[in-house]
């Protein structure tokens, strides 16, 4: 993808994603000009490719205070973690129309905050992700970046609809903690990013300390020095940085026969800066990444990703016209074949 007027990320991160953009369509910093093309949710939104330092500086300082200081703007329903039959997580993959979790984070004061996973999600994967749906409910202006460029939301579009039923191949890793299992968000950004770019464009992640998830709550409690935490900062080969922690999180009760199904909800908040001399201001983004998975025998896992973006009151413009609902929907297959155990 080629840069334009803006800057935004994802799990994404897949993103993906940043996830979960987290995004998690595509990455590509062009080191001869160090225009960065990325997308908004999910990697596919163009926009300018420069910051100054002190932003990066903002990046690795934003915490949970930040987080609250929005929090009254973006109240909604949340999705339910209760022992009901009913799963309500897995129900968020059949609307069009979502509204954002509530913010979460800070609610428990335990430093150790996490989304877990399934016992049976432990171990390295390889893992097939296909984009099979994408779609803007609220209408395509809201997908056009901070100010809702139409230019932007159509070559957004476009890029998304050439990227259905396109397999990504990336290498995922969950781990065992003395608290339960949880993804090793450093591992794991790395490979999606990647192989999302279909290059290298990662240099290095590192963990974060904040409120709701530090290394010296984890320790604490019984854990290791090598337990993932919930926030991460990745720097990439370009002059840029994107810091991304959990502001929501939440899963269904496991359901069936041995438990094979497992629905979750992961909410981050993403923060991209440039790192060279430029004055832009960094950028913010919210996603959401809905899970289902289902486990099909001892070392097979199949099941879906939905990546919901919504708009930041910090940066969108469009912000109170969407009144809190999701903007972009990509949904996504997954198959995981297990390759080894981490434990």
């Amino acid at each position: 993808m080629v840069g334009s007027t803006r800057l935004a990320n994802l799990w994404t991160l897949l993103g993906l994603l940043s996830l979960i953009n987290r995004q998690t369509l595509a990455l590509n910093i062009r080191h001869n000009n160090f225009n960065t093309a990325f997308s908004r949710r999910q990697f596919a939104r163009r926009i300018s490719t420069t910051t100054t330092s002190a932003s990066i500086a903002a990046i690795v300082n934003f915490g949970a205070s930040k987080t609250q200081s929005v929090a009254s703007a973006i109240t909604s329903s949340t999705p339910s973690s209760s022992s009901s039959s009913t799963s309500f997580i897995a129900d968020r993959f059949d609307s069009d129309i979502l509204t954002s979790p509530s913010i979460t984070a800070g609610t428990k004061n335990t430093g150790h905050e996490n989304l877990y996973f399934p016992q049976w999600m432990e171990g390295e994967w390889d893992v097939t992700q296909t984009l099979v749906s994408a779609s803007a409910p609220l209408g395509i202006k809201f997908v056009g970046g901070p100010m809702g460029s139409i230019e932007i939301a159509e070559k957004t579009m476009n890029e998304q609809t050439r990227r259905l039923n396109e397999p990504v191949r990336l290498k995922l890793r969950y781990v065992r903690t003395n608290l339960g299992v949880v993804e090793d968000r450093a591992y794991n950004w790395r490979n999606r990013l990647d192989s999302f770019a279909g290059r290298s464009v990662v240099a290095s992640v590192v963990y974060a300390d904040v409120r709701e998830s530090n290394r010296a709550s984890v320790l604490a409690s019984g854990g290791s020095a090598s337990d993932p935490l919930m926030t991460t900062i990745v720097y990439f080969k370009g002059p840029a940085a994107q810091k991304t922690f959990v502001i929501s999180h939440g899963q269904d009760p496991t359901v069936g026969g041995d438990d094979i199904v497992w629905s979750g909800y992961e909410f981050d908040r993403s923060i991209f800066a440039l790192t060279n001399q430029n004055t832009a201001p960094p950028v913010t983004t919210d996603t959401e990444a809905i899970y289902s998975l289902k486990r099909i025998g001892n070392d097979r896992v199949e099941g879906r990703l939905r990546l919901a973006g919504y708009l930041n009151p910090q940066a969108d413009q469009l912000y109170f016209e969407a009144r809190n609902r999701a903007v972009s929907l990509n949904d996504y297959t997954l198959s995981f074949t297990r390759t080894s155990t981490t434990s």
